[in-house]
């Protein structure tokens, strides 16, 4: 037991020491000693993670601090590792995924000058993951939330010289702090009263305070629970990037390729999902929590997938997608389906990952042009490129047979057995979000890859299938892509999780999903005959109909629906709101402060008010240091009255 305590320390620290060497001595080691180094300590990470997940397997569980650095009255501040099933196949997918970006790292960002610092970034981001999803308690959660926030701010303006990245990394930090400012407000109230900040000890208290309520407005009582849920799911609101706050991540885009499949697909966005997952037993005390994630989730998956229609931009695509399918989780946690969620998480990790992979493999073939309407034909040039992106876009759609089929078909049936408030309007969301979802998939493939090339003959003479140092990432996670999802028997309807997740009775769509269940032919040949099915076949045709024969279609139709189009366009003018709103309303309070508080009040009243008070008494005073005795007479005569009249009366 001893020597896999070590392995503990090892997943997390084995990441940060290709951080230190990279990042701190990465001119002195050049830069094929950085990646060689980096992705070493990745290989060793990941072996590590899957020793870690056999281990639990077989009923190791593990939960103890490593180092108490501040003790403060009865509370303990502490470092500590809690290893079950939750926590080993977050590590595993994290490792994997962020092994593979590693590699493919080596082909995409050759030759650019901040290489090595690419490098070391990255392995800090894959080290303060590491860190969230093995705490313990909730101040090493903070930690790692915070970290993995800073480290996507350095890597979305990673090219800093572009105003775009500095305004997308700007914008991103900024929303998630509105996120974090909720979710430590949260992290205090635990404190405040349970006394600990540790999982265990609160989970355990959680059933004693189910019924207390606070006042946050006076005469107004909150159920506590529900209060500290709420400000909980604020948090992964902003990092997983759920609606309203959303904003941040579409604009990422501006970063390298890479940090897109790793913070955007199966790491950072996800860190919201895995800490509701892990927080299930406080949220099973409020329904009415459940219901707002519920909500939200669902607004999240419709909405962003049609924004996602009319953008051209591939990488756009797939960040739109990404802000669907993570309303796709959200929705499983909010009918308590805490298992379908994490479940969700980890096959859209692997085809998430190749889709945005893949689109990079296209962006450095077609020089660095993103803009699909400038592609076209690129299936012979790129065969290996398309034939992983093809079979990741239909995991992407849930394709029956493939990983995003069984996920995303199971989320669907929860919601659909779920009696929890606003499910009948997440059903309708999800719905109707897989014709959605398969429309923009398969326009994105068409525009891309297939029809006549549009881009210009240079291009065109200069294109060729990526090295083998980008393909072979897109081969490797394709694999759990197609394959992954076959575990569902296991992850959803076997007691995989065991006590990491804890669902209250009432609380019983993965139980009527799991007596449905037939087993993996059965579900298949079911969902043949359901809505979902026939409503991804309508989505690929349409968008084959309007992208492959009638491809002046959707110019029609923009003009005919040109309103909508620019709704859709502008994201719902929810950047011109926070705009007008936020930024506007900042700069109207700034210029207020600034002219009538500075220059009015404080330069007008007190400081020029002052030196005209003074200038005035002396005036006044000087009448009356005249040099004549008769002057001084008066003076006197005057002061006595006055000194006469106030004894008196």
């Amino acid at each position: 037991m001893i020597e896999i305590q070590k392995l503990y320390l090892l997943v997390p620290l084995a990441p940060l020491v290709g951080f230190i060497f990279a990042g701190l001595l990465g001119r002195l080691i050049g830069t094929t000693w950085s990646h060689r180094i980096t992705i070493a300590m990745m290989f060793v990470c990941l072996a590590a993670s899957i020793i870690i997940f056999i281990d639990v397997a077989n009923g190791n569980l593990y939960n103890g601090t490593v180092y108490t650095w501040m003790t403060t009255g009865t509370t303990y501040l502490e470092i500590g590792f809690l290893i079950d099933k939750l926590s080993a196949t977050m590590m595993v997918v994290v490792s994997f995924v962020s092994l593979m970006v590693h590699i493919y790292t080596i082909g995409y960002m050759k030759g650019d000058p901040g290489y090595q610092r690419f490098f070391s970034y990255i392995s800090l981001f894959t080290f303060a993951m590491l860190v969230l999803v093995m705490s313990n308690n909730f101040l090493q959660l903070f930690f790692g939330w915070e970290a993995v926030g800073l480290v996507s701010y350095l890597l979305i303006g990673f090219w800093y010289t572009r105003p775009t990245a500095i305004y997308a990394n700007l914008k991103a930090f900024l929303v998630n702090r509105v996120g974090d400012f909720g979710f430590l407000l949260g992290i205090g109230l635990v404190l405040i009263h349970f006394g600990s900040l540790d999982y265990a000890t609160v989970f355990d208290k959680a059933p004693q305070i189910a019924s207390q309520s606070i006042e946050i407005v006076p005469g107004l009582p909150w159920m506590l629970v529900s209060v500290i849920c709420i400000l909980l799911f604020i948090g992964a609101m902003g990092k997983s990037a759920q609606f309203p706050l959303h904003v941040w991540l579409p604009d990422s885009m501006e970063g390298p390729t890479p940090i897109s499949a790793l913070i955007h697909a199966a790491t950072m966005v996800t860190a919201g999902i895995f800490m509701v997952a892990r927080m299930s037993p406080l949220f099973e005390l409020s329904d009415t929590a459940l219901t707002v994630m519920l909500v939200i989730g669902s607004i999240t998956t419709l909405f962003m997938a049609l924004v996602a229609i009319v953008q051209n931009d591939i990488k756009r695509v797939v960040a739109y997608s990404t802000l669907s399918q993570l309303g796709y989780m959200t929705v499983a946690l909010g009918v308590s389906a805490y298992s379908i969620g994490i479940f969700h998480l980890m096959t859209h990790a692997f085809f998430k990952a190749v889709l945005f992979l893949g689109a990079g493999s296209v962006i450095i073939a077609m020089h660095h042009e993103q803009d699909m309407r400038k592609m076209g034909g690129l299936k012979k040039y790129m065969p290996v490129t398309y034939l992983t992106m093809f079979i990741a876009g239909l995991a992407n759609i849930g394709f029956p047979g493939l990983s995003g089929f069984f996920s995303k078909d199971s989320i669907i049936e929860a919601v659909h057995f779920s009696s929890i408030p606003g499910s009948g309007f997440a059903y309708f969301c999800v719905l109707t979000t897989v014709f959605v979802t398969a429309f923009y998939t398969f326009r994105m493939l068409f525009m891309t890859f297939h029809g006549r090339p549009r881009m210009d003959e240079h291009t065109k003479e200069h294109l060729h299938e990526s090295p083998w140092v980008v393909t072979l990432p897109l081969i490797i996670l394709v694999i759990p892509a197609i394959g992954a999802g076959w575990f569902i028997e296991t992850m959803l309807f076997g007691d995989y999780f065991g006590d990491s997740i804890q669902v209250s009775s009432q609380h019983d769509a993965v139980v009527k999903l799991g007596a449905q269940f037939h087993g993996i032919w059965g579900m298949i040949s079911h969902s043949l005959t359901t809505l979902p099915f026939w409503f991804l076949v309508g989505g690929i045709f349409i968008a084959w109909y309007f992208y492959m024969v009638r491809t002046d279609m959707p110019g029609r139709i923009k003009q005919i629906f040109k309103p909508i189009y620019n709704v859709l366009e502008h994201k719902y003018y929810i950047d011109e709101l926070y705009s007008w709103l936020f930024a506007g309303g900042a700069r109207g309070l700034g210029r207020g402060f600034w002219k009538f508080g500075d220059v009015k009040i404080i330069d007008g009243f007190f400081v020029n008010g002052s030196a005209r008070v003074v200038v005035w008494a002396a005036a006044l005073v000087r009448q009356f240091q005249s040099g004549y005795i008769y002057h001084y007479a008066f003076t006197m005569i005057v002061g006595v009255f006055v000194l006469l009249s106030f004894w008196l009366y």
